[in-house]
Order: C-alpha cells, then structure tokens, then sequence
C-alpha cells in the first residue's frame, strides 16, 4: 500500500523531468494524503500535460464518489480485471511525480514511519490511473497509485510498494496507443538498490502536518 507521499521540487525542474509546462502555484509538500489534491502528468492529444486531480479514484459508473475513499492504490496483479480500474488501465494512464514516499512498520506494538526516497536524491514518477466523472452537472477528476510486491530491500518494512515508472518508458505508460497487455513488464518491483528508507517522525502519522518537518530523521529509534 501507499497512502502517503511528498513532493517538494520546485515547478521548473518538475517541468524539465516530465516534459510539460511549469505547474502553477505549485507549493512544496511534505505529507500529501488521500483525498487531497495531487499533481500528475498525463498524455492529451499526444501532448503531455500536468493537472492536479483528487487522491482517490471514482470510476465514471460510480453513483456515490465516496468509492474514491476505497481506491488510493491499484494492485499491478489486479488491475486488468477490476471493473474499478480496467478502463483507466487501457486508456488513462498517468505520472504520479514525487521525491518519497512514506510507509510504516510495526515494531513492538507501534507503528515506525519511514520515508522511502530514490538513493541518488533525484525525482522519480509514481505508475498513476486517472478518471473523470460527471453527474447531474458536477465534475470531479481522481487518481489511484498502482501498487506491487515490495522488492527485498524494502519488504521489511511493508510487504508493498508503489509502482516506479523508469523515465525511459514515460512515453510508453503514458501513450493511448499502447495497449494495455504491452505494459505488463512495467508493473514491478524497483531494483533493491533504487531506494534508501531512513525513520522518520511519527509527526508525518497527522495528514494535518505537512512541512519539512515530516522528513527529518531520527537519530535513532527509541
């Protein structure tokens, strides 16, 4: 699972990374959790674009958007089938930009946040689906982050990690011309040494926090 990430670069290098314009009014964030508003990068007439769309998916067939509560993450071994997410699999595809991700593992009864960030520092992009739904004259666009096994780095801390998309096949995962079968080599694990998880503290547990603070490390668990 992952129900928690940061994203804290600024607009221009976000923009030099994906290959869009510069995100506006784009904020630093350091704890960007379900339902808030997240920043992707999707394919429009062949061109790549960045919106900000609500953390939580909503199928266009739902009646109650409250489903979007359910479906933050989309399982890699799943996703063709599920009628939540198999249309937005073959036909709406996204980024999910970030610099970390957050996860916890239970130790002694409680609960250790961890960031989990690229060992070289850099960006990295989330594997995304996204939707629009509409009724009765209201709009509203959500995104779900695909999930998969945890490689055998990270699988100590939580049997799951999100899903990283390698800059070289951007194109690919974004591209409606791709079908959805052709992607499959994509939805895996991040090779053991992509990432370095440091403990963080328990103040990132509060989606109400949301600063630099999240990230600090401890110098060492109690």
């Amino acid at each position: 699972m992952c129900g928690r990430y940061m994203l804290a670069r600024d607009a221009q290098s976000l923009a030099e990374e994906f290959g869009v314009s510069a995100p506006d009014r784009l904020a630093p964030r350091y704890n960007i959790s379900p339902p808030q508003p997240a920043l992707i990068v999707r394919e429009v007439d062949r061109k790549r674009v960045a919106a900000l769309v609500r953390w939580g998916l909503v199928p266009f067939w739902a009646d109650d958007i409250s489903i979007g509560q359910r479906m933050i993450n989309a399982r890699s071994e799943t996703v063709a089938d599920k009628p939540a997410f198999r249309a937005a699999f073959r036909r709406r595809r996204c980024l999910v930009p970030a610099d970390g991700y957050y996860e916890w593992q239970s130790r002694d009864g409680r609960k250790q946040p961890y960031l989990i960030a690229p060992a070289d520092g850099g960006c990295f992009a989330l594997a995304g689906l996204w939707e629009h739904w509409q009724r009765d004259g209201n709009e509203l666009e959500t995104m779900s982050l695909m999930t998969c096994a945890a490689n055998a780095a990270l699988g100590v801390i939580h049997d799951r990690m999100p899903v990283v998309i390698a800059r070289a096949d951007y194109g690919r995962w974004l591209s409606g011309d791709t079908p959805a079968a052709q992607l499959q080599d994509l939805l895996k694990a991040a090779s053991d040494d992509y990432f370095v998880a440091r403990a963080v503290s328990t103040r990132v547990n509060s989606p109400r926090n949301d600063d630099i603070e999240c990230i600090a490390p401890l110098a060492a668990l109690s």
